[in-house]
């Protein structure tokens, strides 16, 4: 598509994860999880995410923490399914290719479909269906 450029900062990280999360939000699957059980406070939680985002593509050493305590915690109070880990993937990669084009738009596909699948396979101890052959 005319006009789209790759992902180049971290304002373009921002732009992405404020996309993508509003997605999430509303959507059936992921929505009640991020809403109702998270109660995710999206100003504070974007800060850590561009953080995470900002390591995972330019390797910027901003996120120190530990990606997977979150969503454990998390799976404390709603049991979390490969479908969850799914549709997030889904609405990432479609948020991506909505807004971006280029190398650092596919390392950040490439990226969340690892840790989609990583994450489901260390919480729920499956990997998401559409995953088994992509990792």
């Amino acid at each position: 598509m005319s006009g789209m450029r790759d992902i180049a900062d971290r304002e373009d990280v921002a732009v992405m994860l404020t996309a993508f999360y509003g997605r999430a939000f509303a959507d059936d699957v992921l929505g009640p999880v991020f809403v109702d059980v998270a109660q995710m406070d999206l100003a504070d939680h974007l800060p850590v995410m561009c953080d995470f985002w900002m390591t995972v593509l330019f390797h910027s050493g901003e996120y120190r923490r530990n990606a997977l305590r979150p969503h454990l915690q998390l799976n404390a109070l709603t049991r979390l399914t490969p479908a969850h880990f799914e549709r997030w993937l889904v609405l990432w990669v479609a948020t991506v290719d909505d807004l971006h084009v280029g190398g650092k738009a596919e390392l950040a596909k490439l990226q969340a479909t690892r840790i989609a699948g990583s994450m489901s396979r260390r919480i729920t101890g499956e990997v998401p269906v559409g995953q088994a052959r992509a990792t």
